[in-house]
């Protein structure tokens, strides 16, 4: 550190910045609750600490406490506490806009001059030597998009530029410049100061060596008490130095060589560990000054996304998916026909297991009476004639969870027994292709309408495309939960490749059979000797509505999202037997789920629960291979003749034939009576 005769131009290694997430956490709630649209400068803190690591400098970071309280109370950096050694607290502003384009219009340079003579005005009125951590102080330009929660930012470092600059005579390590008695005497002043709560973030100071090799360390405002008539005495201008190049020192020293030249006027000074500078005579001209940090080689700002930590939708879907690591549900695509009672419940027990994408069909709208029951409405979706059902169910989840893919169609279901005059016939096909896209989209079908009638289209579309399909009926004090069975031209080794074979090769496999040779389970038709019809009118005002114990569609509702988890996770899906409690082939010993049955009918009257089978019927208008034959050779004709005639469907699949045989079938009884017999009493 002594003179000598090479020169060259110092150069300074950049501060670099450090922003942890905490500061953007705090910085957004700051803007929501207490600055609002005011874009006024705020105080802030910073904090740096001397390099520790060969290989990696230490950044200027900005912590949650950076900022000033939410509290409304005048809040500051101050209320930091200081006194640690790992922290030099460096005084900062940041001005944070209140849109994208006045980020960028800010003026800059501008700003950056305005916090430059700042610095410079700290030097002449001596307050530097008071408080040396406003030689680093620094300036930060923001915006903070809490709708996309990213955060665009550029630090600014100024630095007062020395005219002409200063050169470096000579570099060495410190150990080569001290003696073994004055390094040793250094190093227990350093450890004196360090650890001192008074002296530990004093980011420049003076490094004083007598003549006797004893090293103290002192406030730069010490300066002139510290000049010394000893020839032999050493004194060092020392600063904490956040770089790590071996042959550059780090950014604070421009500002305190500032300090140097124009205090004392000093031509040569040593500093630990660079020495020499040369500055400026003339306090009356403000230096020009540089420090906008560069990012990636280049002055522009950068941008931070926390949507992942911050976004109150992406936070849900954290917390909601915390449980459902395993399931494997996300992705399930469900079709709720019917937004009802039943809809309501089935939809909310769906997103509870961690599913995604619902779609709720239903034409309704919501009545004053529905919120009572129907968990997903309110009083608001009452007013004005009532919002649509599928409408207003879809905006409920949405509420509940926002990252719910949920959508509402609205639309009537095709019903046998409701005849549609000539007229009308378009609409109604129209709203039969739109039904089965519907149904092809989607991976399962929960069948959840209030009239018998509307679920023979559904369950007919799901056995042709052989979907799972899940039916919840109510009666007053009753309720049926069942899975349909596989479609009667199905394999279980690839449906989908099946249900795209020719239709010649489809009609062979028609039958009562899944494509293991097993027996199929039964639809929710498959019990029926009697087509559906017309059940809604002329119904009395009890009939009109559906009353059912409220408890029953809760109860049913959870039964049925719990069968559909039991079908996906048992190894043969669709294709599983129906297991009955307690049976031989039950499974519960085997599936971590217990066992999966076909139906399950429960009884509040009784409080009971029942678990059945029922095997699929070669008559049933619904499901049997007749029907889906006749439907896949005359598609939407067939359809309508259905609708439109009530006894078709009986005619097709033979049940006619066999109320006809029955009629017809007479029993001889046994009067038991003899002809002699006295005691006969005839009445």
């Amino acid at each position: 550190m002594e003179g000598g005769s090479g020169k060259s131009i110092l150069q300074f290694a950049p501060f670099q910045s450090s922003v942890d997430e905490g500061f953007w956490h705090r910085l957004s709630s700051l803007k929501l609750n207490k600055f609002g649209v005011d874009d006024s400068p705020v105080p802030i803190t910073g904090f740096y600490a001397p390099c520790s690591q060969s290989q990696v400098s230490n950044h200027l970071t900005l912590l949650a406490e950076s900022l000033p309280s939410d509290s409304s109370e005048e809040s500051s950096v101050l209320a930091v506490s200081r006194g640690n050694r790992n922290r030099c607290f460096v005084p900062g502003i940041i001005y944070n806009t209140n849109t994208v384009e006045g980020f960028h219009a800010l003026d800059k340079q501008g700003l950056l001059k305005a916090e430059a003579q700042k610095i410079w005005k700290d030097i002449c009125s001596g307050k530097a030597l008071e408080d040396s951590s406003v030689l680093s102080r620094f300036l930060l330009i923001s915006f903070a998009d809490l709708k996309k929660w990213s955060f665009h930012y550029w630090f600014a470092f100024p630095a007062l530029v020395l005219d002409p600059p200063a050169t470096l005579v000579n570099l060495r390590p410190a150990s080569q410049c001290f003696s073994s008695e004055e390094a040793e005497s250094v190093s227990a002043a350093f450890n004196e100061w360090r650890n001192s709560s008074l002296t530990a973030d004093v980011p420049f100071f003076l490094v004083h060596i007598d003549s006797n090799s004893h090293a103290t360390i002192k406030h730069l405002k010490d300066w002139e008490t510290s000049q010394s008539a000893d020839d032999g005495h050493k004194l060092l201008f020392g600063f904490y130095d956040p770089c790590h190049l071996p042959n550059h020192p780090g950014w604070p020293l421009r500002n305190l060589l500032a300090l140097v030249c124009s205090r004392w006027d000093l031509k040569s000074v040593h500093f630990l560990c660079y020495r020499e500078s040369r500055g400026w005579r003339n306090h009356g001209h403000v230096p020009n000054a540089v420090g906008w940090e560069l990012n990636k080689g280049r002055r522009v700002p950068r941008i931070i996304s926390l949507a992942k930590s911050m976004d109150p939708t992406r936070l849900a879907i954290s917390a909601a998916d915390l449980n459902l690591k395993l399931m494997s549900l996300s992705s399930l695509k469900c079709l709720l026909l019917g937004a009802g009672t039943l809809g309501c419940q089935v939809a909310r027990t769906l997103m509870a297991w961690g599913v995604r994408n619902i779609t709720l069909v239903d034409n309704g709208r919501v009545a004053m009476s529905n919120p009572l029951r129907q968990s997903l409405y309110t009083l608001d979706d009452c007013l004005n004639g009532g919002e649509y059902k599928a409408t207003a169910a879809v905006n409920s989840l949405k509420r509940i969870f926002p990252a719910v893919e949920a959508e509402g169609v609205i639309m009537a279901i095709p019903m046998p027994g409701h005849p549609v005059p000539s007229q009308e016939e378009q609409s109604v096909l129209d709203d039969c292709r739109r039904l089965h896209d519907l149904i092809d989209s989607h991976d399962v079908v929960f069948l959840l309408t209030d009239t018998r009638e509307s679920r023979w289209l559904p369950s007919l579309l799901c056995a042709n495309t052989n979907k799972i399909t899940i039916t919840a009926a109510l009666g007053f004090d009753s309720f049926l939960v069942m899975r349909h069975g596989a479609g009667p031209c199905s394999s279980s080794h690839d449906s989908k490749t099946e249900a795209e074979n020719s239709l010649s090769a489809d009609m062979s496999n028609l039958g009562l059979t899944d494509g293991d040779g097993g027996k199929r389970l039964g639809c929710y038709f498959c019990n029926d000797v009697v087509a559906p019809i017309d059940s809604t009118s002329n119904r009395t005002l009890d009939q009109q509505c559906t009353v059912t114990r409220p408890g029953l569609a809760p109860i049913a509702s959870a039964l049925a999202v719990e069968l559909l988890v039991g079908i996906l996770h048992h190894p043969h899906g669709i294709f599983a037997e129906g297991e009955v409690v307690n049976s031989s082939n039950s499974g519960s010993s085997e599936q971590p789920l217990g066992i999966l049955p076909h139906q399950i009918r429960g009884s509040l009257a009784q409080f009971s629960q029942m678990t059945l089978v029922g095997h699929s019927s070669d008559s049933c208008t619904a499901c049997c291979g007749t029907v889906v034959s006749e439907y896949r050779k005359r598609g939407m004709e067939f359809i309508l003749q259905a609708i439109n005639y009530p006894t078709y469907l009986e005619d097709l699949t033979g049940l006619t034939e066999l109320m006809k045989s029955a009629s017809k079938f007479e029993l001889e009884w046994d009067d038991g009576t003899d002809e002699d017999d006295d005691d006969l009493v005839e009445v």
